[in-house]
């Protein structure tokens, strides 16, 4: 079955809020065999929303809708459905007595425009909305499914799992579908591509492979369809099994891994502890590994030494060092991750300098120009890196590329 998303809001098209509302939903479908076709935003105009139904029903089966639901003038999409189906709006009591216990909860009392929100398409059949005041309507006309909803995810969300799933689930089978993804670290997407093109070829027609980069890393994502689940799961088992063998060395995890977290799950299961040193990531690499969940445990703290005088009075960085090789060098980086070891006293500790840019490079030292360093009990390693001349993306980029180091250092 062929589906179409349509957002609704004046928010969405000037990019003052972002539509994670369509993501989350097309996920959702997918897990159950529909096919998401086109992801369609809108205005809070009659004309355009009509527009944009009309034309989804050209091209798909089932039309979920999301937001214009709300309580104000600015809320049109009722009163736009009730004209695209040739309909009228009627007062419902069972939504209004949703209302009624929404506002007792909250100890308030039912104003005239909240009362509005029971009033529904008479030819809809409502969805109940046990998070909010405007309950979801489910429509079909012509031989096509539409569901309209708010667009506040928190109320949203429930109306999907809990009936518009369940329904579209039950009323209409279909092949399974499965994804498996491969996160890599270390290779970019052309050399990554040709370095398993022939693993790729080799692939049957019912799994296809689409590379994802992002700054620092490539999601490989396996997808596969069919009639047997079981079987597609042995068979991407199988190919994931044949990969892991062609880049083991690049591979850090599957699926919603992230590297954070993989590295803390690592230093905790090993009773061992991690400090940062930090210059051109400017305390991001801190911000990834606090933003886990009880890092506590592992995370001893950070020291930003963005200026030289801090690397030298903190971080004890040798004012030799820094005047002979700068502080974007191996020899200095090289200090910040061992003295930071030893300042915060922790089993290991990584270190950044660079010129994260877009100003500040040189002939010897262009911009995107980045040292990193992981100190152990043992020794420490130093890798030069080129990145690029985006500022963020260098960040980020390097942010990645320190964690894997870490990471590889972990697992021996």
């Amino acid at each position: 079955m062929k589906t179409e998303l349509i957002s609704i809001g004046d928010e969405l098209l000037i990019g003052q809020v972002i539509n994670t509302n369509a993501s989350w939903m097309a996920q959702q479908l997918n897990r159950i065999g529909m096919d998401v076709i086109q992801i369609t935003v809108t205005s809070d105009d009659n004309q355009s929303i009509v527009t944009t139904l009309s034309e989804a029903a050209q091209r798909a089966d089932i039309i979920l809708i999301t937001g214009g639901l709300g309580p104000t003038n600015d809320d049109i999409t009722k009163q736009t459905l009730c004209d695209y189906f040739n309909t009228r709006l009627i007062f419902n009591e069972e939504a209004y007595q949703n209302v009624q216990t929404i506002f007792k909860l909250r100890g308030f009392k039912v104003t005239e425009v909240n009362r509005k929100q029971a009033e529904v398409p008479e030819n809809c059949t409502i969805i109940p909305n046990p998070n909010g005041t405007a309950p979801g309507m489910w429509f079909e006309k012509d031989d096509k499914i539409y569901v309209s909803m708010p667009g506040v995810p928190f109320e949203m969300k429930p109306m999907m799992s809990d009936f518009v799933i369940p329904k579209l689930a039950l009323r209409f089978s279909s092949d399974a579908i499965i994804h498996k993804t491969i996160l890599t670290q270390g290779m970019g997407e052309s050399f990554l591509a040709e370095k398993i093109k022939h693993w790729e070829d080799a692939l049957p027609p019912h799994i296809k492979l689409a590379y994802l980069p992002q700054p620092g890393i490539v999601r490989l994502r396996l997808s596969a369809r069919g009639n047997d689940k079981q079987q597609l799961q042995k068979e991407m088992a199988q190919h994931v099994h044949q990969l892991k063998f062609l880049i083991s060395d690049l591979i850090y995890g599957y699926d919603e891994d992230t590297l954070e977290e993989i590295v803390g799950k690592l230093l905790k299961e090993k009773g061992l502890t991690l400090a940062t040193a930090e210059s051109c990531t400017g305390g991001y690499i801190a911000h990834r590994i606090t933003s886990i969940a009880g890092s506590s445990a592992y995370f001893k703290g950070a020291v930003v030494a963005y200026a030289n005088e801090i690397k030298e009075n903190i971080l004890k960085v040798n004012h030799e060092t820094l005047m002979k090789f700068g502080a974007v060098s191996e020899q200095t980086v090289s200090e910040m991750a061992e003295n930071a070891r030893q300042l915060l006293n922790s089993n290991y500790a990584i270190a950044t300098s660079g010129i994260a840019g877009p100003d500040g490079g040189t002939t010897e030292k262009p911009v995107g120009t980045i040292w990193i360093a992981v100190a152990t009990p043992a020794h420490t390693i130093v890798q030069q890196f080129h990145f690029g001349d985006e500022r963020n993306r260098n960040i980020v980029r390097a942010t990645a590329t320190a964690f894997n180091m870490l990471r590889k250092e972990l697992v021996g």
